[in-house]
């Protein structure tokens, strides 16, 4: 009897330490960059977990900006985003606090998305932009090789590549090597420029988290965006650092820019969003005690 008690008690706690497990494997976390009319990087790779808070079924590049402003604009979602449907689907009308009759733009792991609709899954980067002049669409997306590197060590070089997309006479995106890109790092003008391949060798002389970011004199590009740790206990024998390699496929594409023929709201106040976390987590953890403390109950029960 004894023995029957203690199995029943490991299979209840297996099963809720399976739960929690299921839990947060199913999370879908997303990292959301996001830049002003200023040209201003105003979030950077924000570690974002999507819920679908819209209800429509599926997790949304809408669902992912909106959970960044809620987390991370003053005022939150219901003072800095905005989103409605329009002539051509689900559009953007606010983003980081700015209404300028829909000229903004958003790519998914540097490809352009069709629309705030399109789906999303775990590890995907995220950049949304504003245009500096709303009539003025000569604002071109612009990319490293790479969205983030392993820590290295002080001193260690780092090399990457610039492209900036250009549209051809079809509609379709063109990649283009920037040469003569200013490189910055943490929003700092550095010595660094790119070549006209767009190569560049960077590096570090002083430890912490760092973005590596660029602007150009010659093309008007969206800020892009490189994250790297620099580590003081990593020694420096090797000296040049490995980068994963972003590899991207061109795809036709329309303006992005729309007239709202009608508008449905998407978003919720503030107040009533969802926040972010595990869901269920909370139900597992409580399973998980259940089922320790059901344990406890039936041995004491035999015991008497």
């Amino acid at each position: 009897m004894k023995k029957t008690i203690a199995m029943a008690a490991a299979l209840l706690i297996s099963c809720s330490a399976v739960c929690m497990t299921s839990f947060a494997a199913d999370e879908t976390k997303v990292f959301v960059t996001v830049s002003n009319d200023k040209k201003d990087l105003v979030l950077i790779q924000e570690p974002i977990t999507v819920t679908d808070i819209d209800s429509d079924g599926k997790l949304t590049i809408n669902d992912a900006l909106y959970i960044a402003h809620e987390n991370k604009f003053e005022g939150g979602a219901a003072a800095g985003y905005k989103s409605s449907v329009g002539q051509w689907g689900l559009g953007l009308d606010k983003l980081w606090g700015v209404e300028n009759g829909g000229s903004y733009g958003y790519y998914v792991n540097d490809k352009m998305s069709m629309g705030l609709a399109d789906e999303i899954k775990d590890g995907d980067q995220i950049q949304a932009f504003i245009y500096p002049d709303p009539k003025d669409y000569n604002y071109y997306y612009s990319f490293f090789n790479a969205k983030k590197g392993e820590p290295v060590a002080v001193d260690a070089e780092v090399p990457l590549t610039l492209t900036y997309y250009t549209f051809g006479a079809n509609g379709d995106l063109v990649e283009n090597k920037l040469a003569n890109a200013k490189i910055t790092f943490n929003g700092k003008a550095t010595d660094f420029v790119t070549d006209a391949d767009g190569k560049v060798t960077v590096k570090f002389s002083e430890a912490g988290s760092n973005y590596v970011s660029a602007a150009s004199d010659s093309v008007n590009i969206v800020p892009p965006v490189y994250m790297v740790d620099v580590d003081a206990a990593l020694t420096s024998s090797t000296t040049t650092a490995q980068v994963t390699t972003t590899t991207t496929t061109t795809t036709t594409t329309t303006t992005a820019t729309t007239t709202k023929a009608t508008t449905k709201a998407t978003t919720k106040a503030s107040g009533n969003s969802p926040k972010t976390g595990v869901k269920g987590a909370g139900m597992a953890v409580f399973g998980l005690a259940g089922a320790i403390a059901t344990a406890f109950a039936l041995r004491r029960k035999n015991e008497e």
